[in-house]
């Protein structure tokens, strides 16, 4: 039996209350994503953060840009961002940064971040997909969102080379530009073209019965672009348990959402918590029809 159609999306507001962050947002994203474009494989300075990650002298330059457009504009707002970790806005008291963690036992970023539950925090990733960027694969994207009160509100997400911008507020639809989006309505599991990237236990035979389900998978190597494009339906869902960190998911995850995608952590839970360690969470992103056959296929087993 064909599964039924996703509900329809709420009629969007004839304005956001959040549309003078979200019109800031997208304009200081895509003046960090000019950064990027310019720099693009000309790239000097490359420093290893771990084994598997890499940070670039771009980084900073968008992060620095991104940062001070906040400060001018929103002094008393809290920030975290990638690169530099938590700042607390003239509402929080003098300014103070922690180093972006790892997610271990005592972690700066793990304990400050509970700090910015209450009031107004940006959470920025100034290029997600800095690996790809540093080898010259044209998959990245800038990611800003303002959460209130622990929850996103306005989420951008700009990817340079294509000259795109999608963006969604809490309390309206999520756009391409002027564009409306919304998820795929494909009825078949067996058409899906998924973004897959799978840790944990069982990991072997938990990838092969995601893919035996759907129609392809793909790992585009940038987390925030491929839950974004869940909105879009060029992925019909993205499946990543574990490695994600709140500005990974901030902005794609609330863009997602608002396109009509059911979105949760990989266990089946809320899919945003600011105050999670950083490196150490999941996310599903999927239309309602197969979200809850793509968790179950793709969550590790317990015990």
């Amino acid at each position: 039996m064909p599964a039924d159609p996703p509900p329809p999306l709420p009629t969007a507001p004839a304005a956001s209350r959040f549309a003078d962050d979200a019109a800031f947002a997208r304009e200081v994203a895509e003046r960090a994503g000019a950064i990027l474009r310019e720099r693009y494989e000309r790239v000097g300075e490359i420093a290893y953060k771990s084994p598997k990650d890499v940070v670039t002298e771009v980084d900073h330059l968008s992060e620095r840009l991104i940062l001070g457009a906040i400060r001018e504009r929103f002094p008393g707002d809290g920030i975290l961002a990638e690169e530099s970790g938590e700042h607390r806005g003239r509402g929080y008291g003098a300014h103070g940064a922690g180093q972006a963690g790892d997610g271990r036992a005592g972690d700066p970023a793990d304990a400050t971040a509970r700090s910015l539950t209450a009031g107004r925090t940006w959470i920025v990733d100034p290029l997600d997909g800095t690996v790809n960027y540093a080898n010259g694969l044209p998959l990245f994207c800038v990611s800003v969102a303002l959460a209130v009160d622990g929850r996103p509100s306005v989420g951008v997400v700009v990817d340079p080379l294509r000259g795109e911008t999608f963006w969604a507020t809490a309390d309206g639809p999520a756009m391409l530009g002027d564009r409306e989006l919304r998820v795929s309505a494909k009825e078949r599991a067996t058409d899906l073209v998924i973004q897959l990237a799978l840790a944990g236990r069982a990991v072997t035979s938990r990838i092969r019965a995601v893919r035996k389900a759907v129609r392809v998978s793909r790992n585009i190597g940038t987390s925030a672009l491929a839950f974004t494009y869940v909105a879009s339906g060029r992925f019909d869902a993205a499946i990543q348990t574990a490695g994600l960190s709140p500005w990974d998911i901030a902005a794609a995850g609330l863009i997602a959402e608002r396109a009509g995608a059911t979105v949760t952590d990989a266990e089946g839970g809320p899919w945003f918590d600011v105050t999670r360690a950083t490196r150490t969470f999941g996310c599903v992103a999927a239309p309602p029809a197969h979200h809850g056959e793509l968790l179950r296929l793709s969550r590790a087993p317990r015990g």
